[in-house]
């Protein structure tokens, strides 16, 4: 047995994500490489399996000996385990057993390719920006986090909008009420803030994104700024709403009156292991199937 380390990062409530990493950990042990999971799914993977008693459970001694943490799951598998790649710092692969699953690098199909070319460290990687995000109260921090899609300032439940004011490094841009705020990253740029109607942005273009949602203002477009903005929203002393920060829907902050929320871009990117040089806009045609067969042009 070699000292390489995959690191198998599943959903343990899901059927066919307990079995596909099962399969993997028994390939991944054949070739000498020691699979490792989380402690507490050590046991959902051994149960009523054989042969996988070397899987080890991670510890925090081992954390930095991971070579690659593979994913087996939807965006939401992804963005579970992206929390474990900026501890460990070793690139991310996804195994797509979701829908869209635009994070993921590969359908479940091809699971014994992407082992194989895991194996032989045939992946390049690549960097994503991702966002740092400051509350301030009383021009006092109180809470900091980060967020690889999107820090969505949110209002909490059915009542009013809560009243906001953008800024854009420190320069005020406009104030309105909203249902919420999305301040998010290209790699963001396909999921809530799609879904608000936010422009598609190549996941290496180096921008930072603004993005009202329900705005009751003329002036509510999406913004695009350099990675070097600061982009900030203020609760209004005045707003009657309540309001949350939810940093990729799984990271949440409750907001007060008055609270300032800034982002940045955070000084650790996420790194995912590509295995296809395929453009973006192959990837957004598949996932999103968007009509193009049949139309005929001359090729450049």
């Amino acid at each position: 047995m070699s000292d390489r380390r995959f690191l198998l990062a599943f959903h343990p409530g899901r059927e066919e994500a307990v079995d596909t990493a099962a399969s993997i950990a028994a390939r991944l042990l054949a070739a000498g490489v020691i699979p490792v999971v989380l402690a507490e799914d050590r046991g959902v993977l051994l149960e009523g399996r054989h042969g996988l008693d070397e899987v080890e459970p991670l510890s925090p001694d081992d954390q930095h000996e991971v070579e690659l943490i593979m994913t087996l799951g939807g965006d939401g598998t992804i963005l579970r385990a992206a929390e474990l790649q900026r501890e460990i710092g070793a690139p991310l692969l996804g195994i797509n057993l979701g829908h869209v699953g635009f994070l993921a690098e590969a359908e479940v199909a091809e699971t014994a390719e992407v082992v194989e070319r895991a194996l032989l460290r045939d992946y390049e990687v690549e960097q994503r920006l991702t966002l740092c995000v400051r509350v301030f109260e009383r021009g006092e921090l109180v809470h900091e986090t980060w967020a690889i899609n999107e820090a969505a300032i949110e209002k909490v439940g059915a009542g009013r909008m809560i009243s906001t004011l953008l800024e854009i490094d420190r320069r005020p841009i406009s104030s309105f009420g909203t249902d919420a705020v999305i301040l998010a990253t290209p790699t963001g740029s396909t999921a809530y803030s799609f879904s608000a109607g936010g422009p598609i942005v190549w996941p290496t273009a180096e921008v930072l994104l603004l993005v009202p949602l329900g705005a009751h203002a003329l002036f509510t477009r999406p913004l695009v700024v350099a990675p070097t903005s600061t982009l900030a929203v203020t609760i209004a002393d005045d707003s009657t709403s309540t309001a949350m920060l939810w940093c990729d829907s799984r990271r949440s902050f409750p907001l007060t009156q008055g609270a300032r929320i800034e982002a940045t871009r955070d000084e650790r990117p996420l790194r995912f292991a590509r295995l296809s040089r395929a453009p973006f806009a192959d990837r957004l045609v598949a996932k999103f199937h968007l009509p193009v067969e049949g139309f005929r042009r001359p090729r450049p």
